[in-house]
């Protein structure tokens, strides 16, 4: 589980195939191989580790489901470790698991992101959303998606400062909102 709370910007380094490298510093500390890291929301295990840099495998239905297979060496990437069992948690819980790629239609601070009709009714005015793994409030519902106030830290500090209009980012809408329709399916 991550909390959506971006440790470090890294940037892509290089892909081979389905090996992608991610110059990092911060996430290194403590990492070891077999660990998780949220790469634009995006949960990946680390396969291999060197200095200053370290080796994630993703698979084609990853490829297909995310903006990874659009990003190339020296992109800025959102980078998380999951929170530790007794934790903070100050964002909200965030899988790592993403729904589906959104467009950006205008910018930060008033981030507003066009999403696929099928993930709409997952995301209230109030409620959770994660954008390339940054947990965020939805300020406003529209109808093709949602809008979302960026503060000037988190704008500084993560990709989300840097998108623009036209460009795509990873979904993840509220895990909670997804088991609730689950379990009312039954009724």
């Amino acid at each position: 589980m991550f909390t959506g709370l971006v440790e470090e910007m890294g940037r892509w380094r290089s892909r081979d195939g389905h090996r992608l490298t991610v110059d990092a510093a911060r996430v290194l500390d403590g990492l070891i191989v077999g660990d998780s890291v949220a790469h634009d929301g995006c949960c990946l295990t680390v396969v291999e580790i060197g200095d200053g840099w370290y080796g994630v495998d993703v698979v084609a239905e990853t490829l297909a489901r995310t903006t990874l297979a659009e990003r190339r060496p020296g992109d800025r990437v959102n980078l998380e470790r999951p929170v530790p069992v007794g934790g903070r948690l100050g964002g909200h819980l965030v899988q790592g698991h993403v729904d589906g790629v959104g467009e950006v239609r205008r910018p930060a601070p008033d981030l507003h992101v066009r999403i696929p009709a099928e993930f709409r009714r997952y995301v209230v005015e109030k409620g959770s959303v994660a954008v390339d793994g940054c947990s965020l409030t939805v300020s406003a519902v529209v109808d093709d998606g949602f809008a979302v106030a960026v503060v000037p830290h988190t704008a500084a500090v993560t990709t989300l400062g840097y998108r623009q209009p036209g460009d795509r980012v990873n979904v993840e809408v509220d895990l909670l909102a997804k088991y609730v329709e689950k379990l009312l399916e039954g009724r």
